[in-house]
């Protein structure tokens, strides 16, 4: 791949990556003044948005840490609701190139969110440096917005605070709405997880799964039964047909 490709991928990611930026800094006013109540001040709240990336996780943490949680029940918290990013990283993976440096799927694994992985599992034609570029934008626009929270948060009036911690929903149902209109699939695997996931809300005893583990037995459970019954074709096999040759 030549430099202009690269640049236009980029720009792609960057351009994609704004509206999640932008759904980050709004959510993470929230973030911000609970790491406030919990005694954190904006420099390690900020902190721990820029090495950790993820929303429920840090929520869990600052709850934790209010109430003087030990290491290892933090280690373990994060370990359960941050599971499903290692799914969403495995599927990803069979998108890039063989070629990948090291370097740059680890970066990519460090910075692979609900929404990232979302608009870079729909590209048609995908490249790592697409997902960088979304990368670039949107986890400061997390780190930022819990700094922000945690300076002015306070000021906001408490419908506004509410308004935002809503906004990162909005923006997801935005990723996941147009793939859905377009595959019926896609469509029929959304229907059913919301579905599912509410049965499990008020269940007696499927209710008591934590929402971590919840989300990660659904997830294997839909996807698997969509993989089956409706499989996605190998692009180096239709290749190969379409020329004739094997795959």
């Amino acid at each position: 791949m030549n430099k202009t490709e690269r640049i236009t991928y980029l720009k792609n990611g960057i351009k994609d990556g704004m509206p999640i930026a932008l759904g980050y800094l709004a959510v993470a006013f929230s973030l911000g003044i609970q790491a406030k109540n919990a005694g954190i001040n904006a420099f390690y709240a900020s902190l721990m948005s820029l090495l950790n990336v993820t929303s429920a996780g840090q929520f869990a943490a600052i709850g934790i840490i209010a109430v003087s949680g030990g290491m290892g029940e933090l280690a373990l918290s994060q370990l359960i609701i941050n599971l499903r990013y290692m799914l969403m990283s495995c599927s990803l993976s069979q998108k890039i190139p063989g070629d990948t440096k090291l370097g740059t799927r680890l970066l990519m694994s460090f910075g692979i969110t609900d929404e990232i992985f979302g608009i870079s599992i729909g590209q048609k034609n995908y490249h790592p440096v697409y997902t960088l570029g979304a990368m670039l934008v949107a986890i400061p626009g997390w780190t930022i917005g819990t700094g922000l929270g945690v300076i002015c948060g306070n000021i906001l009036p408490g419908i506004i605070v509410s308004a935002l911690s809503i906004a990162l929903y909005g923006m997801f149902l935005a990723i996941i709405i147009p793939p859905a209109k377009t595959d019926k699939s896609v469509a029929g695997a959304v229907i059913i997880a919301m579905i599912t996931s509410f049965v499990f809300s008020v269940t007696p005893v499927l209710k008591e799964i934590s929402a971590g583990n919840r989300v990660i037995i659904l997830t294997l459970i839909i996807s698997f039964i969509f993989a089956v019954l409706f499989p996605i074709p190998d692009e180096s096999n239709e290749t190969a047909d379409r020329e004739g040759g094997p795959a």
